[in-house]
């Protein structure tokens, strides 16, 4: 039950996202005099429909987008007569620009706000240090790193060397290790198959312990089974001044992020089926599916309710943040790529005027449909293969 709330939670939450990207277009063209005449949630057959003024607003039954009918969108459409002075293509270059522009600033818009809320409201989350104390011991050795331990394999190494939730580790294969990044670099310095001493002190015990533990081999690296014990860990609550620059920084990381994700995807599409997948960045690309998973296992996950709102929200933002960055791409049928066709109609028209020549006026759009149609074969293309991933190969959240 806790995953369908999950997963019903998202769709609902991109559902809002998309009426807020195409809300931003339909707004500011009302507000240029533009003549809008559909806004629609979803694709396919139409479920429900209203009409208020000229503009139909209704939900389709496909929730995987939305739009806004734009009259005289492109030079393209046939508009009648009577619409020919409220056609887009025929208003300044500076206010198509602002409607094409609009959904994706509502979109940021709505990532910054909701980040500040969670800072003032839920808290910033403070991760806390991590010591070498030994907080859980991992029964068997699973097949990944990733993967839960089903019990039926071999027993891990920290389990039978007799490791101890509560032990401190002291060094580890002859190193001193005095927090987690020592004790992770010495383990890193290991092999698999390797017999090492680990030193520890346990509770209760009047001198330190030596255990020797023969490590095992997870994805080619030395695997101990243990977790470590986090202390200083919590949520604190901000003022709107630090709550800003939290969301200022937090969109920053997520653009940043989104670059490298998309710049390292070509190279991770061959293990999109493969359990590397989530090795780099790029394979961590889900779909609207893998997505919708996502929130369900953060739902139906141990974590504290407070975990599960701060992971589910953080969701919600990394979905608008992605709308944005997709939509400002450079291709058509893309914000980006109408954006980037006004801006060439602007540039060609200073050069004609430098000349003395007049306006050649807008871009012939026939000769833009051949990459048009690359484009969107491209993206739909990806999109199925990351739908079946997603399916087949789906995305865990850290236990």
């Amino acid at each position: 039950m806790a995953f369908l709330l999950g997963a019903a939670a998202f769709v609902v939450a991109l559902l809002v996202s998309v009426m807020l990207h195409e809300g931003g277009h339909l707004l500011t063209a009302k507000r240029f005099g533009m003549k809008a005449t559909q806004y629609f949630v979803g694709f396919g057959p139409t479920l429900w429909s209203r009409r208020r003024g000229e503009t139909e607003y209704g939900v389709k039954a496909i929730p995987l987008g939305g739009f806004v009918k734009i009259v005289g969108y492109t030079p393209l459409e046939e508009i009648d007569a009577a619409d020919r002075e409220r056609a887009f293509y025929r208003q300044p270059a500076g206010r198509r620009a602002i409607v094409i522009g609009a959904g994706v600033a509502v979109n940021l818009v709505f990532a910054f706000l909701l980040l500040m809320a969670m800072a003032m409201t839920v808290g910033v989350r403070e991760p806390g240090a991590v010591t070498t104390t030994v907080d859980e011991v991992t029964a068997c050795v699973p097949d990944r790193v990733q993967d839960d331990c089903s019990g039926g394999g071999p027993r891990s190494p920290a389990a039978a060397a007799g490791l101890r939730a509560g032990d401190r580790v002291l060094s580890f294969n002859g190193t001193r290790v005095g927090d987690w990044d020592e004790l992770r670099d010495a383990i890193g310095e290991a092999r698999p198959g390797q017999t090492v001493q680990v030193v520890i002190q346990r509770p209760g015990a009047a001198r330190p312990l030596t255990l020797p533990m023969r490590l095992a081999d997870v994805d080619g690296a030395p695997f101990v089974g243990m977790s470590a014990r986090v202390v200083g860990q919590g949520y604190e609550r901000t003022g709107p001044l630090n709550a800003a620059v939290f969301a200022a920084r937090g969109i920053g990381t997520a653009v940043a992020g989104i670059g490298e994700v998309m710049a390292d995807l070509p190279s991770a599409i061959p293990k999109l089926f493969s359990p590397e997948r989530e090795s780099t960045p790029g394979g961590q690309v889900g779909s609207v599916v893998g997505a919708t998973d996502v929130s369900g296992q953060i739902f139906s996950s141990e974590s504290s309710a407070r975990d599960k709102l701060t992971l589910y929200l953080s969701l919600v933002v990394s979905v608008n943040i992605f709308l944005g960055a997709l939509n400002v791409l450079p291709l058509l049928p893309l914000d980006g790529g109408h954006l980037a066709v006004v801006a060439y109609e602007r540039a060609r028209a200073r050069v004609a005027r430098v000349r003395g020549r007049p306006d050649p006026g807008t871009v012939d759009m026939t000769k833009l449909l051949p990459l048009t149609y690359l484009a969107v074969l491209v993206l739909v293309g990806l999109g199925v293969l990351l739908i079946l991933a997603d399916l087949l190969n789906p995305l865990r959240i850290p236990q």
